[in-house]
């Protein structure tokens, strides 16, 4: 009969590479963890990354992504359609429509009524940007932030699509973008998660669309590079707080003796992803002391809490989440990702979605200027937007002061500001219905590439082996920065 160590050994191939202690096998070892030749060593007790990352001289150090769950329609906020006004309630042409695939909810509609917006649109700042009359406040940092205009994907339906612009593929399992970001950089705090997700639920569609944690997984890469979710409450982050009973010098001395089981086994096994699970226990124990001075929002003053707006006083609330976002980013967090739900607007949209945008819009613009004055904005990126847009025409009945939307994956707003984004910039085009692209076309390829770019990242060659490819986040398909956004 075989002894452990011999059959650990066989069926573990990263074991089988660990036992040979130099030469071709460590080389192999370096491979099968990093990749690419920038990425050879896995930053499992390194916080800052990999060897050879940033490839160049990043402009952002971090990343605040204020992601928008549920498709907000771009025709009611970013995309000025005035032409639709005289069209209203006519049947969109077959021409526009070019046998476009559409939803389960509307692809057996008899007619496709033109819904113009009920909201209207101004110009702001220097740069003119056409923004609705629901963000005024973001209207008032229009100078500072970019507007894409021509985002587009290919799925059409809510987990597909936010699974697609979230881990650069519409197939589960594939790491998250703060996940490819921990990797790949590290943290700047070893006290703190590289990689933190925060969700709100504002007025929006109850329950709004499900969040699974696989939107923030590390996928194949190692698991100590996955989000860690916040909540709201006494306890932020779950089972970090000792058991009753429990001292901390017992949950120490507990530690001490379960990382000496962790590294027998890990000489018997050879497997990596040991180590990473005594970092994941040694983090969370340091996390006991540095999460509940992160979150305590008593040290912020009267005249900030004002700044977001009144709901920054209610934990969980978006504007509560973006205070502590940029109380992470003061830490060194390296990706920040807030997830409000509410947008899925198929009925009652021209009211439902003022609601949602008094949840947001405040909070999104104090947060740029909150950075500014603190002298963060510059290495910080700013993202905001959802995964998907919204069609020119009504779900259902069109009536006079009620309509909805459904799903349109073909042409979206989003914007970004901050770390490395030029301000005032208008890009892309739809046409006069919104409905398609037809200049500078931005694939969310292209999104995820631009935002690598501000962090000094080549997407082309952040890789990772698995399955046989050396998978990176943009997938196989071309992807371009978006060069007019950069400074």
């Amino acid at each position: 009969m075989r002894s452990e160590k011999t059959m650990s050994t066989i069926w573990t191939r990263r074991g089988l590479l660990g036992q040979a202690a130099g030469g071709l096998g460590a080389a192999a070892l370096a491979q099968l963890w990093g990749g690419s030749a920038v990425a050879q060593t896995p930053n499992i007790s390194r916080p800052h990354g990999l060897v050879g990352l940033p490839h160049f001289a990043p402009a952002a150090k971090r990343v605040i992504y204020l992601f928008q769950s549920g498709g907000p329609s771009h025709l009611e906020l970013y995309d000025h359609k005035p032409k639709l006004h005289s069209l209203a309630g006519t049947d969109l042409p077959d021409s526009v429509r070019q046998g476009q695939r559409l939803t389960e909810m509307t692809h057996k509609q008899a007619a496709f009524p033109i819904a113009p917006s009920r909201l209207k649109f101004s110009q702001h700042g220097e740069s003119g940007a056409w923004i609705s009359e629901s963000l005024p406040h973001i209207g008032s940092v229009a100078d500072e932030i970019s507007i894409v205009r021509s985002t587009y994907t290919e799925a059409i339906n809510h987990d597909p699509a936010i699974t697609y612009i979230n881990t650069g593929s519409q197939q589960l399992g594939k790491p998250s973008l703060g996940s490819w970001l921990s990797y790949g950089l590290g943290s700047e705090n070893r006290d703190l998660p590289a990689y933190v997700v925060l969700i709100s639920q504002g007025t929006g569609r109850p329950g709004g669309q499900p969040l699974f944690s696989r939107l923030w997984s590390s996928g194949f890469l190692p698991s100590n590079h996955q989000g860690v979710r916040f909540r709201s409450g006494s306890d932020p982050v779950l089972f970090l707080k000792n058991p009753s009973g429990v001292s901390q010098d017992g949950r120490r001395r507990m530690l001490s003796g379960l990382q000496r089981l962790n590294r027998l086994k890990g000489e018997l096994a050879g497997d990596p992803e040991i180590e990473t699970r005594i970092a994941q226990y040694e983090m969370a124990f340091r996390m006991q002391t540095s999460v509940p001075d992160l979150v305590d929002m008593r040290t912020e003053t009267a005249e900030t809490i004002k700044a977001y707006g009144e709901n920054a006083r209610k934990p969980g609330s978006f504007a509560a989440n973006c205070i502590l976002a940029r109380r992470m980013a003061e830490r060194g967090v390296r990706f920040i990702q807030l997830f409000h739900r509410g947008w899925d607007q198929h009925g009652g949209l021209p009211t439902a979605i003022r609601g949602q945008c008094r949840d947001v819009d405040q909070a999104s613009a104090a947060l740029l200027k909150d950075l500014k004055q603190r002298g963060m904005l510059e290495e910080t990126l700013v993202v905001w937007g959802g995964e998907f847009g919204r069609t020119v025409y009504a779900q259902g009945a069109l009536k006079p002061d009620n309509y909805g939307r459904d799903h349109h994956g073909r042409c979206f707003s989003v914007w970004m500001a901050g770390g490395g984004i030029k301000g005032g910039v208008q890009l892309g085009k739809t046409d006069d219905f919104g409905y398609n692209v037809v200049e500078e076309p931005v694939h969310i390829r292209d999104l995820n590439a631009t935002i690598l770019h501000c962090l000094g990242i080549d997407h082309e060659s952040l890789t990772y082996p698995y399955q046989g490819l050396e998978q990176k986040l943009t997938g196989v398909e071309p992807a371009q920065v978006l060069g007019k956004l950069l400074v």
